[in-house]
């Protein structure tokens, strides 16, 4: 059978994706993704965590920063992010890769939990890499944007953020069941604050109290009208 690989035109999209290094927008973000990490794991073993796809590092920076997990580990497909990432002087962190994208290069059962943080919108097979977590992790956790709702244009376009596949909360609990996962715990929140105010001030603040108050009130016609996140922990079935 041929080996899969990631397509060359994602390849060079994410090449040199982290070449600024950080950035304010990212570390705003990563707040957001590192609470729904540590809510959802909080009762898990977590002594040895991996994170595939792990960009430029923000996410394990804010977890090492709390004392989540003793040991951390990084795969990411972007030189320019693992470079980033290194830079960093993460202190938990043992390792820290380029990897092909799909083969998690680590034995069986290796660690106690892998995370993919907004990774799964961006890969071809995804099917593929959520095997490869589950196998070196006894738990998985993913993160994925809310995007299949109204606002999803009919034709698809590729642009540099990457996002090829577009999620509901039904649809990504399926892929996740379909890869023999078992869904202890799922949520959906709204990035926090901060995305929100950092480049649209105070007419942001209200999209975001918009935004929360809906998601309250009328879960399921929020995630249609507006793009949330879902986080979800699982394990082997």
């Amino acid at each position: 059978m041929k080996e899969v690989m990631v397509s060359k035109y994602l390849n060079v999209n994410y090449e040199d994706y982290y070449a600024d290094g950080d950035s304010e927008w990212r570390w705003l973000g990563a707040l957001g993704k590192a609470e729904n990490i540590q809510l959802l794991c909080r009762n898990i073993p977590r002594k040895t965590v991996i994170e595939i796809g792990a960009g430029e590092g923000s996410i394990l920076k804010r977890l090492s920063d709390a004392g989540f997990g003793e040991k951390l580990w990084a795969l990411e497909i972007s030189p320019s992010g693992v470079e980033v990432i290194r830079s960093k002087n993460i202190p938990n962190l043992v390792e820290c890769n380029v990897f092909d994208g799909y083969q998690v290069p680590y034995p069986d059962g290796a660690f106690d939990l892998a995370i993919l943080s907004h990774v799964v919108e961006h890969v071809e097979h995804p099917r593929l890499l959520l095997y490869e977590a589950a196998r070196v992790a006894r738990y998985v956790f993913v993160e994925v944007p809310l995007e299949d709702n109204v606002g999803l244009p009919m034709n698809f376009a590729f642009d540099s953020v990457g996002h090829i596949n577009a999620y509901s909360p039904k649809s990504i609990r399926r892929l996740i069941q379909s890869c023999n996962l078992k869904i202890l715990q799922q949520i959906t929140r709204g990035p926090p604050r901060g995305i929100y105010t950092f480049k649209r001030g105070r007419r942001g603040l209200v999209n975001y109290y918009i935004k929360a108050s809906l998601l309250k009130v009328w879960p399921g016609l929020a995630t249609k009208l507006f793009t949330y996140h879902a986080a979800i922990i699982c394990t082997r079935g």
